[in-house]
């Protein structure tokens, strides 16, 4: 199938490892012009490995999306290259993990910033431009947790919904200008920030990393996590021509774990 991403420009925000870096890859496999950022100077040498990979265009900027300086840089280096931004890609890590009561007002200061300001920032950042050229796709990476909440994450639990509410809102005012906006939802995938994570349970459990993961995995219909290919196969698909009706919704990857029907 061909996603008609040749020569559009794909902006991927946190995109040095794991869910981001997998994205941009498959954007660039699919001919699209690629900015991708992180707050680390990583991003360079992810850049450089998706270029050597595809053949593709790929500029890698350094930027943290706690700071409204560096989103309004990063997007001026992305107009500046490639003139215009056909599709943002939303996506920040995820804040640290923790149960309520041991964690702070500062500490949800901090998530919000990270979390959802990120989004909103970018977001007025790109659309003006996007509305200019009467088309455009917005791609927000939130979790299933947003329908089923994962234990002692209650930072990301309560924080990425905010951001499913924002896209929902964007879907219903750009809709008629053209463009498009969903979310997309991944389950557990083999990530350094699972790895983390699986870490931090195994030692409030007494257990280990392995066992943990079992746990998880048995509770997956599919019976495995996810690669981060499938979610960026995923994810480029849903910013893309070929899913041009599909607006306005929350797609799940996520091997079947969130059993609810609505």
């Amino acid at each position: 199938m061909d996603l008609g991403l040749k020569d559009k420009v794909a902006l991927v925000t946190a995109a040095s490892r794991g869910l981001g870096r997998a994205a941009a890859l498959q954007f660039a496999r699919e001919g699209a012009r690629v900015v991708m950022c992180s707050r680390s100077e990583a991003i360079h040498a992810a850049a450089g490995d998706i270029r050597s990979l595809t053949g593709g265009e790929v500029l890698g900027i350094q930027a943290d999306l706690t700071l409204a300086q560096d989103i309004e840089h990063l997007v001026e280096a992305s107009l500046g290259q490639s003139g215009r931004i056909d599709i943002l890609i939303l996506n920040a890590g995820g804040p640290p993990p923790g149960s309520f009561l041991t964690l702070k007002p500062e500490d949800w200061e901090k998530a919000f910033q990270l979390t959802v300001m990120s989004a909103v920032r970018l977001c007025y950042a790109v659309l003006p431009h996007m509305i200019d050229h009467g088309s455009g796709s917005i791609v927000a990476t939130e979790s299933f947790s947003v329908k089923q909440p994962i234990d002692n994450l209650v930072l990301s639990n309560s924080l990425r919904m905010a951001v499913i509410g924002l896209m929902r809102s964007l879907a219903n005012e750009v809709g008629p200008k053209g463009i498009r906006v969903n979310s997309i939802n991944p389950g557990w995938t083999k990530t350094e920030r699972v790895e983390a994570l699986l870490v931090d349970r195994a030692q409030r459990s007494g257990t280990s990393p392995e066992a943990e993961a079992g746990k998880i995995t048995a509770e997956i219909p599919l019976g495995r996590m996810a690669s981060v290919e499938e979610y960026a196969r995923a994810v480029v698909w849903l910013a893309s021509a070929a899913a041009s009706y599909v607006h306005g919704q929350s797609i799940f990857v996520d091997g079947g774990i969130v059993r609810s029907a609505l």
